[in-house]
């Protein structure tokens, strides 16, 4: 039986200015396929090799695959979900699956604006997809269809959503198949050496409103690290690569398990073949301070830190639980371990203002970070945020929700105004920058390092896709009127989905009158100990979620 897995063919001038990306997740999951009996895998790279419908249609066609596979994150769903028409006309034999962190949560709107999309893998795909390849082996999907875990269907009129599957437990099992790769094609552009991305963790121990993260993953587990290892030195000596990217959202969130990771690094000699980087929180780094040469040592040369937002009013708003000493305190701590620093901040709130996005420049430079990003603030459509907000939201054409479009529109500023306000603040840090810091501080690794991120952002410049400039029409603040955005104005949210939202907020509500009268029984108990003269000895020793909360998963 063949299996076929296409990326989809989506770009938005983002992340893309550093290299071209390896799509972890066919590795891992061609790994678990392999390993229960499915050796004929092939894998197409829409994406990296900008392979269009026709050439698309050529190739599944010389393949004829009994299933094809795709995946989407929210702005490139619509690029995989033609990927499967596609396959309907040329190969409509084959099952065709699509799984990814949207469809998971949105797979009511996608299979009502999708209905040739025969099955939806909702949550990890390694053992979801392998009971799903298993049941077309055996001939017995579609009849077993409803026994199998963590699917959504169509039924005749109906949506069918199978029993959510319980996460993957035992992650050390997993031995991702990095094969099928082209590893010539993966190139991160500042080092000019080749790019993985693997994965330490899954998931996050917080349930912060803006995230997604521990919505799909679900529950928090950390591979050994001695696996992880393994893993990229094979990566190392089998593909020659040279600079991976930790994927997890936070893999310092186990300071344990973390320095274990570092530690096996320098016992096999890794950090002279491979450099490394990670992103994660202000915090973090503070926490970390007397080890942050020893992370170094380990190879660690990037760290990007989500600092948010400059304003001390916009970290408040996003309930961060920084501030803006502590990020700039961050910086100089990294600084000095000789670590890259990469300062993100959002912008693009609804109190954005021409002052705002002055002050988070200001801020950049005055902390002095290698690099700084301005990112479009972003609502996904499946966090609990979105459903606060979502009379704010005008805009659901889902390909713009990229981080670089404007989704939402400032109450002080247009939307051209914004990307006019975004572009000034890089034009300003990166030409001082290229002029008087770049070529003249430091030697070697340092120097050789900070130039090819230079290289990078000139290179996407010049083509026009940084910040999808060239779509948008944007050529300075002279055309900050006349951009457009191109948002598709037909795509709404989907009465199917609609419904589930209303549903799910009634379910939350009731949820929350329960947890009120919990906290309302717990406060009676403690006067009750209190007039009785028993102390309250039980310190709080939560910590602290990225997002500033201290609640973890139930």
């Amino acid at each position: 039986m063949r299996i076929v897995f296409v990326h989809p063919n989506y770009h938005s001038g983002g992340a893309e200015i550093a290299g071209n990306w390896p799509p972890a997740w066919v590795a891992y999951l061609a790994g678990s396929l392999k390993a229960a009996g499915f050796t004929d895998i092939h894998f197409i790279d829409a994406m990296t090799h900008h392979i269009g419908p026709d050439a698309l249609r050529a190739k599944l066609a010389a393949l004829q695959p009994d299933i094809i596979g795709t995946t989407a994150i929210t702005p490139a769903i619509y690029e995989a979900e033609e990927v499967l028409r596609i396959a309907s006309e040329v190969v409509p034999n084959a099952l065709r699956v699509l799984g990814g962190i949207h469809a998971t949560f949105m797979f009511r709107q996608v299979l009502e604006e999708a209905p040739w999309i025969d099955v939806i893998v909702r949550g990890e795909g390694e053992e979801i997809m392998t009971a799903l390849a298993e049941a077309v082996r055996d001939g017995r999907y579609p009849a077993d269809r409803r026994r199998i875990k963590g699917l959504a269907f169509t039924d005749g009129a109906e949506i069918v959503a199978t029993q959510a599957a319980s996460t993957v437990k035992n992650l050390d099992a997993i031995d991702p198949d990095w094969s099928l790769l082209e590893w010539d094609s993966y190139i991160y552009v500042p080092l000019g050496v080749k790019v993985a991305i693997p994965n330490m963790a899954r998931g996050c121990p917080f349930t912060c409103s803006f995230c997604s993260q521990w919505k799909f993953w679900r529950d928090y587990r950390v591979r050994d690290p001695k696996k992880v290892v393994d893993e990229i030195e094979r990566l190392v000596n089998d593909h020659g690569v040279g600079f991976f990217i930790l994927a997890d959202e936070e893999p310092t969130i186990n300071k344990k398990k973390f320095v274990e990771f570092c530690q096996e690094l320098i016992d096999r000699g890794l950090p002279d073949r491979i450099k490394w980087g990670i992103n994660t929180r202000v915090t973090d780094i503070w926490r970390d301070r007397d080890l942050l040469k020893f992370y170094r040592k380990a190879g660690l040369v990037h760290v990007s830190l989500g600092t948010e937002a400059a304003a001390q009013l916009k970290l408040d708003l996003f309930n961060k639980e920084t501030t803006v000493a502590q990020n700039k305190e961050a910086i100089r701590l990294l600084r000095e371990a000789d670590i890259f620093t990469e300062a993100q901040f959002i912008v693009g709130l609804d109190n954005e203002t021409a002052e705002t996005l002055e002050e988070t420049y200001r801020m950049a430079w005055d902390w002095q970070p290698d690099l700084a990003n301005w990112s479009m603030y972003t609502p996904w459509p499946f966090t609990p945020l979105f459903q606060e907000i979502r009379d704010k939201v005008e805009v659901f054409d889902f390909s713009k929700y990229n981080f670089v479009t404007p989704i939402m529109k400032p109450e002080a500023l247009s939307r051209g105004e914004l990307l006019d306000g975004v572009m000034k603040n890089y034009r300003r840090f990166y030409m001082k920058k290229a002029l008087f810091h770049y070529p003249w501080r430091g030697t070697g690794f340092r120097r050789r390092y900070l130039l090819g991120c230079l290289k990078a952002f000139l290179k996407a410049g010049v083509g026009r896709t940084f910040y999808d400039l060239g779509k948008a029409g944007y050529w300075g603040p002279q055309t900050k009127d006349s951009v457009d955005f191109h948002f598709d104005e037909s795509r709404k949210i989907a009465p199917a989905q609609t419904a589930d939202w209303e549903a799910a907020a009634d379910r939350a509500a009731r949820a929350a009158e329960r947890r009120e009268a919990v906290r309302a029984q717990g406060k009676e108990r403690a006067k009750e100990r209190a007039l009785a003269g028993v102390p309250d000895t039980v310190p709080d020793l939560a910590p602290m979620a990225c997002g500033g909360g201290k609640g973890q998963m139930e």
